[in-house]
């Protein structure tokens, strides 16, 4: 929810929110996975939409929920609770595909609602912590720690095999 009306086209919101010129934030749009809050940085959104279903490709990964066609570009939907091993999510009116920029492709993230655009400063942005016994979690770049709750800063890069992405993107051009 952005202030108190459910959107599920974002096309019709502003740019970034102007930040003071010698402010040192950083802006991301935040969604519910779960019962957890994550974000993304702003600049990599492209645009949100509802949710209208995916086609099916065979022999892909398990959280590549399918393919959606965005005018004329076949882009890759990643089910965000199933690549957090949280198994698949069912769909409903309710959930959105966030389309993100991740280097020269784009890709669809399946969550179960966007909640905000937040302004953070760089300071209130934390590093993953290391877990003894445990490798890094390679989907999270930090943790924003000046909200409510703390909200995981998802890895765009990691988040989405570089290989299926570039598969995905050359095949737009053929």
């Amino acid at each position: 929810m952005i202030g108190k009306r459910r959107i599920t086209d974002y096309d019709d919101l502003p740019g970034p929110i102007p930040a003071p010129e010698d402010a040192d934030v950083q802006q991301f749009v935040s969604f519910i996975v779960g019962e957890q809050h994550y974000c993304v940085d702003i600049m990599a959104v492209r645009e949100i939409k509802a949710w209208t279903g995916t086609t099916s490709l065979p022999n892909t990964q398990a959280y590549i929920r399918g393919v959606i066609n965005l005018r004329g570009a076949i882009v890759p939907v990643v089910d965000l609770r199933m690549r957090f091993g949280q198994g698949l999510t069912a769909p409903t009116p309710a959930h959105v595909v966030v389309i993100v920029a991740i280097g020269e492709a784009q890709s669809g993230l399946l969550v179960d609602g966007v909640s905000d655009i937040v302004t953070v400063p760089r300071k209130d942005i934390a590093a993953i912590p290391d877990l003894e016994g445990e490798e890094r979690n390679p989907f999270f770049s930090g943790l924003v720690t000046g909200q409510d709750s703390l909200m995981a800063v998802l890895a765009l890069d990691q988040l989405v095999s570089q290989r299926i992405a570039g598969h995905l993107s050359t095949s737009t051009a053929a």
